[in-house]
């Protein structure tokens, strides 16, 4: 029978038994969390290795999202932010644009790091995100650039004929801190064939998000979960980004982002009919934790898409992260959540759970702590 003993050991499958020894797991383990751990026990031991890992601190950044445009030459039926260029809402932003929303970012609300990401747009030049970089730092010298996702890079590479590498090189020249998470979606192709459409692979993802970390450019790692994906390609995708951080430490955290399905293609076209359920999320947040197990300490819980309570449940599940304010996020927005929030708010909402907030960097160094 499984049990949590007066000490807090638990019992259940040999997977979680494996876990809570401190061994590794594998695949077939992962596997076996997904699909037949009781919940509860999940939890617990995901929440016993965040505290080891990680201690009681709960931390979130003050970050301002910037989507410099949502034209799209991508048509993602994931997707609800995106546009083809001659629609009344589409637009793309200008570097004078960018530079006084970055602005309003840092003096008015007191953004540490700029999030920038935006569509695959079909015209833009390298000398335009090379141009917007420069006129940021010209301004604000100090501020943390996180900008344009692997998968972002990917395709301005194949778009301006040149390599991976060199784009990140001068983009790195031009101001460039770290990349965002984003575009990782489901690595596995059995999943990433339905939900994408003229975005790169998974392996292509990966690729550049390793010689972005080779070129001291660091970044975030996500997976989007809660569609049409199956446990092991859950389980596939965190064991690849564990793999991945193994051999160059280049990550800063690891983000599970609940798909969100409102005004999506994949909504207006009824093959999926319903968001995934609380207990869902929580599970995957969990066995993203025990996965990663000692390999990358911080799993972050994006409240935006799960929603605040349940954010603050997931914290229990293993995470040790809010993400940050996202202050003019615009993508979820698209598909029907409410966005941004305030240090105070996220401060709240860490210690309404007994846990000790505090606002950090970009990565990962804490700023001050709360009262």
């Amino acid at each position: 029978m499984q049990s949590i003993d007066a000490v807090g050991n638990v019992g259940g499958t040999p997977a979680l038994e494996k876990a809570l020894a401190g061994e590794e797991l594998s695949y077939d383990d992962g596997v076996q969390l997904m699909n037949e751990e009781n919940l509860f026990l999940l939890g617990a031991a995901a929440d016993k290795l965040r505290r080891a890992v990680c201690g009681n601190t709960v931390t979130f950044v003050a970050s301002y999202y910037l989507n410099y445009t949502n034209v799209c030459a991508a048509s993602c039926p994931l997707c609800a932010f995106y546009r083809k260029g001659n629609e009344d809402d589409a637009y793309t932003l200008s570097t004078e644009q960018i530079v006084a929303r970055a602005k309003i970012a840092i003096e008015q609300m007191g953004s540490t790091e700029l999030h920038i990401v935006g569509g695959f747009h079909p015209k833009l030049g390298l000398d335009y995100y090379e141009k917007m970089m420069k006129a940021i730092k010209a301004e604000f010298p100090k501020i943390t650039i996180k900008a344009l996702t692997p998968a972002e890079i990917f395709f301005i590479a194949r778009l301006t004929r040149n390599s991976v590498k060199e784009v990140l090189m001068r983009l790195k020249s031009a101001g460039l801190d770290a990349l965002p998470g984003g575009g990782a979606e489901i690595f596995h192709p059995e999943t990433r064939n339905k939900i994408v459409i003229g975005k790169c692979s998974g392996d292509e993802w990966l690729d550049t998000a390793r010689q972005a970390h080779e070129l001291g450019i660091r970044s975030n790692c996500t997976m989007l979960f809660g569609h049409v994906e199956k446990p092991e390609h859950i389980v596939d995708h965190v064991i690849k980004i564990r793999e991945l951080h193994r051999k160059t430490g280049g990550f800063t955290t690891f983000i599970p982002l609940k798909f969100s399905l409102e005004n999506t293609e994949l909504e207006q076209k009824g093959l999926i009919k319903s968001e995934s359920p609380s207990p869902y999320d929580l599970r995957v947040i969990a066995v993203s934790r025990l996965l990663l197990g000692s390999v990358l300490n911080n799993v972050s819980v994006y409240w935006v898409a799960l929603g605040k309570k349940i954010a603050q449940v997931a914290l229990s599940y293993g995470g040790n992260d809010m993400v940050g304010t996202a202050f003019s996020e615009e993508i979820f927005r698209a598909a029907g959540k409410v966005s941004g929030t305030s240090l105070q708010e996220l401060a709240s909402m860490v210690r309404e759970i007994k846990r000790e907030p505090a606002q950090r960097d970009t990565f990962f160094n804490i700023i001050r702590r709360f009262d």
